[in-house]
């Protein structure tokens, strides 16, 4: 596995590829930590393609990610991270929402734990899964972290 760190407007971001795609977007302070990141090998010029992307989408200047990606987790973890890449730039999910839209309505619990390991938050937006009152959640990258991705998601919408 390669990575790259580098700085936004969010803190430091570390990212991480293999030749079938990216496999991680780390904050600086994560919840999870990941198995075997020790072995992975600084690498920047093989990240260009994924710093670029995010780069331009802190910048304003992007709005969806065409990225390889390849995020490892249960059939069921899967399942809800491609959903997540169905919210639109600038727009919110509650976790029922998200619920619906893997087909079981009863598991926003189990959409939650999923959508907390999203090893690719920011290209999976998990940040614009919200509690059904509106009240910011949980995220990997903390509160704080959240509310700027939201924020300067809904700037970037309005100004479009």
């Amino acid at each position: 596995m390669w990575f790259d760190t580098f700085t936004t407007p969010i803190g430091p971001l570390r990212i991480a590829a293999d030749a079938i795609g990216l496999r991680h977007i780390r904050f600086e302070h994560e919840r999870h930590p990941v198995r075997d990141a020790s072995a992975w090998q600084y690498a920047p010029e093989r990240l260009e393609f994924a710093r670029t992307q995010l780069e331009q989408y802190f910048a304003g200047t992007r709005q969806q990610f065409d990225l390889p990606l390849a995020p490892v987790g249960t059939p069921f973890q899967e399942q809800v991270w491609q959903a997540l890449a169905q919210i639109d730039f600038g727009a919110t999910w509650s976790y029922k929402q998200l619920a619906e839209r893997v087909g079981n309505l009863s598991a926003a619990r189990a959409v939650g734990a999923a959508n907390g390991r999203n090893p690719l938050p920011i290209v999976l937006p998990c940040h614009r899964v919200i509690g059904a009152s509106g009240a910011l959640t949980g995220f990997g990258g903390g509160l704080p972290v959240k509310r700027w991705l939201l924020s300067h998601e809904s700037e970037r919408f309005a100004l479009d």
